[in-house]
């Protein structure tokens, strides 16, 4: 059996940035720092960060006065960042700006008044925080849009002044098919400058797509909790069984140390020597806030 990798997988930019800032806040203050939600939606990666002294929290009520805080990966809403200030906590924001973007484009829309449409996951920390970036006091309003049946459902007040944002790691295709039905409906709806799904989720739903191609079995690697990786793989010999070629991936939260278990577990069961497929290079990076740069960052 052939074990083919997707290229790209595993760790985008925002996530090796949101994992960097909380080791590099660890080393420079010691434990305990506190991090409100999962840094990134790996339980690996959050397990390894919890032994080295990172208190993870759900609201910041859990956090001592005057401690040092990190907002996650996935970005927190006006009241929480707010909330912070108010209470003096040192917070290193761990955000991906590519989800900083969006929040950007919310409020954008929100001092031209309009109606936002988001389209994302209810309960996701991203769209939570997102929601919470709209300013409702210029007479806008914001509505979530979870599918295509809400989008041919969902009223608003003014079609005229209309606009939407995404989640930043939906399914590429899904999400196309929820503005067509928008656009169907308001023909002046605005959109975001540039696309809100990121380069990373687009590259490996394209990697995947591609992966496909050559094989008759495909592996997510990644969490349950994880939009990227939509859930966690646990490996049953029987599903590798008469199969030629397996297909390996992970969401852009999961370690490589992951991929590297699971390729070895399919090596125990007769699998070849792994062959990475021929993919998009990236070379994306995103800077560290500037209290937690080393001199040799800059280089």
């Amino acid at each position: 059996m052939r074990i083919l990798l997707a290229n790209p997988r595993g760790f985008c930019a925002g996530v090796d940035r949101a994992i960097d800032i909380v080791e590099r806040a660890l080393e420079n203050f010691g434990a305990p720092v506190h991090v409100r939600h999962e840094v990134v939606h790996n339980k690996h990666v959050v397990d390894g960060l919890r032994a080295r002294g990172a208190v993870f929290v759900e609201e910041l009520d859990e956090v001592p006065d005057g401690a040092t805080v990190i907002f996650s990966a996935h970005g927190v809403s006006k009241a929480v960042e707010d909330e912070a200030k108010r209470r003096a906590l040192t917070v290193f924001d761990a955000t991906c700006p590519l989800v900083t973007k969006v929040h950007m484009e919310v409020r954008r829309f929100a001092r031209e008044g309009r109606e936002v449409l988001l389209i994302g996951h209810h309960g996701h920390p991203e769209v939570e925080g997102t929601l919470g970036r709209f300013d409702a006091s210029f007479g806008g309003r914001i509505h979530l849009v979870q599918s295509a049946e809400d989008a041919r459902q969902i009223v608003v007040h003014d079609p005229e002044k209309l606009a939407f944002v995404t989640q930043t790691t939906l399914s590429v295709d899904d999400t196309a098919d929820i503005i067509a039905v928008l656009k169907d409906r308001f023909p002046a709806l605005s959109s975001p400058r540039k696309e809100d799904i990121c380069y990373a989720t687009q590259n490996r739903q394209d990697a995947v797509k591609e992966l496909l191609r050559h094989c008759d079995v495909l592996i997510v690697v990644g969490s349950a909790t994880s939009s990227n990786s939509n859930r966690l793989v646990d490996l049953r010999r029987e599903w590798f069984e008469g199969r030629r070629a397996v297909g390996v991936t992970a969401g852009a939260s999961a370690p490589d140390v992951l991929v590297r278990e699971v390729v070895a577990r399919l090596q125990e069961w007769g699998g070849e020597l792994p062959q990475e497929i021929a993919g998009r290079e990236e070379h994306v990076v995103f800077g560290l806030p500037r209290e937690l740069r080393r001199p040799a960052d800059a280089k």
